[in-house]
């Protein structure tokens, strides 16, 4: 029986599975998290928007890093970064 919710977002499943793994594709992405490439696609676009992921091309692929000390996004949250949220979800970055 899969869950019907869960904690977080797929933003934050999305960009904890970056953070672990920067060079996987969006197809690889779509499977962890368990939704769409596209919906990936469109996640990541705004991840890199608002700086929390870069993205850099090497060769045919691209890979993204994780930028240090971007603040969590909901007034409830702000006060603490991403960083915060791999650490106490013991994910390395």
């Amino acid at each position: 029986m899969s869950a019907s919710w869960t904690f977080l977002t797929n933003h934050a499943h999305v960009l904890l599975c970056l953070a672990a793994t920067p060079g996987l594709t969006m197809r690889e992405v779509a499977g962890k998290v368990g939704i769409t490439e596209r919906a990936v696609q469109k996640i990541v676009t705004e991840l890199v928007e608002s700086k929390y992921l870069t993205k850099e091309r090497q060769g045919r692929c691209n890979v993204y890093q994780l930028v240090a000390g971007r603040p969590l996004r909901h007034p409830m949250e702000n006060h603490r970064t991403v960083d915060d949220l791999l650490k106490a979800l013991e994910i390395a970055k």
